[in-house]
């Protein structure tokens, strides 16, 4: 065979090329057609969320699929990588010179923090958030008008109850945490108060990361029209944050992962997830 009175032979020695490449036509893989509906369908229900992550959710769904393949549909699709969020200080530091309790296992430091929102009208409320910073799991969102130190005790003598005593409680040094009835009660059952220094929030990352990804995630793209539906509707993102919500330095597995895997877009004919999550409703 002659390429334009060249020979096949030479023309693909000279290009550097194998002789196969003359012959057989490129073929997309089979499932490429699902797997693309499946990428879509995650990316447009989280906004926010890149292609390592929705990586992290198809192989939930059962997709056996790398992250550069997802990359490239990512890229090919033309979806939108979210803006990287601004550097914050580091938590511990090299020198050792002002080394911070660090958590050494679920239910050792406890945190918590004050977030601002507003509903419709205008009017604010505050979320009293609480992580445990080992496993990341948000253990409560409190959602109010005004959140006072009774209302601290309150979530924290719960969650006492239900999960028993952590070693050491750490908070902001606002004035509704440095109230002398919440140090008293909080020492009274047995944990331990770590407040932060004043004007260093890294030293509550933990708290603070949380607090980003509400926002950026939940908070920024939704509108509330009374505190009721605030409540709902963050309690579900709440939920979702952790049993199904892929954690970066948890090795994209969420913090208290659901016993039944998140599904992906409704399964397309090519999926390998058809036969497990077709007859599993979709969760929101």
């Amino acid at each position: 065979m002659k390429m334009h009175g060249v020979k096949e032979r030479l023309a693909c020695r000279v290009l550097g090329q194998h002789r196969s490449t003359q012959r057989k036509a490129p073929k997309g893989r089979a499932d490429d057609a699902g797997l693309t509906a499946d990428i879509i369908e995650l990316a447009t229900r989280y906004g926010r969320y890149g292609y390592r992550r929705i990586t992290a959710l198809l192989r939930d769904a059962g997709w056996l699929v790398n992250v550069k393949r997802v990359e490239r549909i990512w890229r090919q699709e033309g979806l939108k990588v979210p803006a990287r969020q601004a550097k914050r200080g580091r938590l511990w530091l090299n020198d050792g010179s002002c080394v911070r309790l660090r958590p050494e296992r679920a239910n050792h430091v406890w945190s918590y923090d004050f977030v601002e929102g507003r509903t419709h009208n205008g009017r604010k409320f505050r979320m009293l958030n609480l992580i445990d910073e080992f496993t990341r799991e948000c253990l409560c969102i409190r959602i109010d008008r005004k959140l006072k130190s009774t209302d601290v005790i309150d979530v924290l003598s719960d969650l006492f109850i239900v999960r028993g005593v952590p070693g050491h409680v750490r908070s902001d040094n606002g004035p509704e945490f440095i109230a002398k009835a919440v140090r008293k009660w909080i020492s009274a059952v047995g944990a331990r108060t770590a407040f932060i220094e004043p004007g260093s929030p890294w030293e509550n990352g933990y708290c603070e990361s949380f607090n980003s990804k509400l926002r950026d995630e939940l908070l920024n793209g939704e509108i509330f029209y009374s505190l009721a539906e605030a409540r709902i509707v963050i309690e579900s993102w709440r939920r979702h944050y952790n049993t199904v919500r892929p954690h970066s330095s948890l090795g994209y597995r969420p913090p208290a992962p659901a016993a039944v895997p998140w599904p992906a877009a409704p399964p397309q004919p090519a999926s390998p997830a058809t036969s497990n999550v077709a007859s599993k409703p979709i969760m929101h």
